[in-house]
C-alpha cells in the first residue's frame, strides 16, 4: 500500500474531489487552510494580505496498482492550469490498523 499527499490550491478542491470519486478512491483525510510555497517558482499561499490565496491537503492510503493512474490524473490537472498547482508525493505504507 501506498500513502498520496496531494497539495493543491483550494481552487481545486472540487476537481481533486470528482477525481477521487471518479478513481474510486473512497477513503482520504482532507486539510484545509495549509500555508506554503512551491520550489518551482511557485508564489506562497498564505492566507495573508500580500499572499491571499491558500491550499488544501488530501492524503489517502491506496493500493499500489492504483499509484500510477492516480498520478497521471493529478498531472493532467496540473497541466490544466500550471499556475494554480499541484503537487502529489508518494510514501510506503508499513502496516495499518
Amino acid at each position: 500500500m501506498k500513502s498520496v499527499m496531494i497539495v493543491f490550491n483550494q481552487a481545486n478542491t472540487g476537481r481533486v474531489e470528482y477525481m477521487l470519486d471518479v478513481l474510486g478512491i473512497r477513503g482520504f483525510t482532507f486539510f484545509e487552510q495549509v500555508q506554503g510555497r512551491g520550489t518551482n517558482g511557485g508564489e506562497p499561499r498564505r492566507g495573508t494580505h500580500a499572499w491571499p490565496e491558500m491550499n488544501s491537503c488530501v492524503i489517502t492510503i491506496v493500493d499500489d496498482d492504483k499509484v500510477p493512474v492516480l498520478m497521471e490524473s493529478i498531472k493532467k490537472l496540473d497541466m490544466r492550469n500550471e499556475e494554480v498547482g499541484v503537487r502529489a508525493f508518494v510514501w510506503n505504507i508499513e502496516q495499518t490498523v
